[in-house]
């Protein structure tokens, strides 16, 4: 990817409402490239592929970190965001859930910051995966099945009336995590394919009725 379209789309990610409140001279696209470059740097190759650290902390000035408390738990996620999009662009792999957390450091003047990443396991080592909804929210895959229907026990809930009561599931398996339809009324589809079952990659789309979820292995 060149860097002019790397730049848009870090800058789509993580500016926005940001642009407005860090006066201080802290640049979010600039943290967000730190950190895809320290995957770049630290990144290794395992039995999976290439793997790179999903856990990061972003040290700033006592300052900047006050300037921006109310929008801290947006931004991380955007440039959690960014980080995934980037694992995704160069095929690498993660050994746990994205993780980007900021605190305060008094060594540093406003507009400084320092980046520390890490490869740190999900508990118990096994692969987790996650599920992106159209409403921005995220629901981590793990030990158990996650059942996606209209009925008020499923863990995602839809609303929508082409999704059947007990719709499909989304089943780890070994390493892999699978999408298994439950005997649909309309069918589940996985890139605009219809599945019975099938496993998931990173970035692929599920879709049931007129509902979009996107799978995330991270």
């Amino acid at each position: 990817m060149g860097l002019r379209q790397f730049e848009q789309r870090l800058e789509r990610l993580v500016e926005g409402v940001f642009a407005r409140t860090f006066r201080s001279g802290l640049e979010p696209v600039e943290v967000a490239r730190r950190l895809t470059r320290d995957m770049d740097l630290s990144r290794v190759t395992g039995v999976r592929g290439k793997v790179a650290p999903n856990h990061f902390t972003v040290s700033v000035s006592p300052t900047d970190l006050a300037s921006f408390d109310t929008y801290a738990q947006a931004l991380t996620r955007e440039l959690a965001e960014a980080v995934r999009e980037h694992a995704r662009d160069e095929g690498y792999a993660f050994v746990g859930p994205v993780h980007v957390e900021l605190e305060a450091d008094d060594a540093l003047g406003p507009g400084q910051f320092q980046v520390a990443s890490a490869m740190v396991e999900a508990p118990g080592g096994a692969p987790v995966g996650s599920l992106l909804l159209s409403d921005g929210r995220r629901l981590e895959v793990g030990e158990d099945p996650v059942t996606i229907g209209r009925l008020p026990d499923c863990e995602i809930v839809l609303s929508d009336p082409n999704v059947s009561r007990r719709h499909a599931e989304i089943r780890r398996r070994g390493n892999d995590f699978v999408v298994v339809d439950l005997d649909s009324t309309n069918g589940t589809r996985v890139n605009g394919v219809g599945v019975r079952e099938r496993r998931l990659s990173d970035g692929d789309r599920i879709t049931l009725g007129a509902t979009e979820i996107q799978f995330e292995a991270s």
